[in-house]
């Protein structure tokens, strides 16, 4: 793995980091932009399975992404590098935040930027559902589109938690491979 491809990932990684508001989904995006549209090392399927993978781990869903996206990219290397340029901005951001927690907390114009920023994460995390949600609806696949629907219904109107949603959706998924497999198919 060359070196040059390393520090690539890691200030990859940190900028889209230091610059990402809004938690592990609006990371994907960014991540999904400069890993699949710009660099191209990795496909837009696949992506989406890391994305999924990321999400459903526990811990930190940037961590989680930053490990399998650095471990895709350039092995147990790029796990490093993907990780320590996540980790870094917030790192460097929250123990700054912290210093000045008592003027950030009493002052009225943080609170209006705060409240401007949730604005802009609907919008980016929107954008996730619309980017990574329109290659299941691609591939005509009446049943990904049925199990969109049905895990959207679920957590939005009957307020399921999404850990239930997952399982389900985990469950649906191997029990098709393993139809699928027992046909013959693909």
């Amino acid at each position: 793995m060359s070196n040059n491809k390393l520090l690539r990932l890691f200030l990859s990684m940190l900028y889209i980091s230091t610059f990402t508001f809004g938690g592990g989904f609006v990371i994907i995006t960014f991540m999904k932009r400069k890993f699949v549209d710009e660099l191209h090392w990795i496909d837009e399927p696949e992506m989406l399975d890391l994305a999924a993978l990321a999400q459903s781990s526990p811990g930190a869903i940037a961590v989680n992404a930053a490990i399998l996206v650095g471990w895709r990219v350039a092995g147990a290397a790029g796990i490093v590098s993907a990780v320590i340029g996540t980790i870094l901005p917030p790192m460097i951001i929250l123990s700054a935040i912290s210093f000045f927690y008592a003027a950030f907390a009493s002052n009225p114009y943080v609170a209006l930027v705060l409240k401007g920023m949730q604005a802009g994460v609907a919008a980016v995390i929107f954008d996730v559902v619309c980017g990574l949600g329109k290659h299941a609806v691609e591939e005509k696949s009446a049943a990904n589109i049925i199990l969109m629907a049905a895990a959207f219904l679920a957590t939005f109107f009957l307020k399921i938690n999404v850990i239930y949603i997952i399982l389900a959706a985990a469950v649906f998924g191997i029990s098709r491979e393993i139809f699928q497999h027992k046909k013959g198919q693909p």
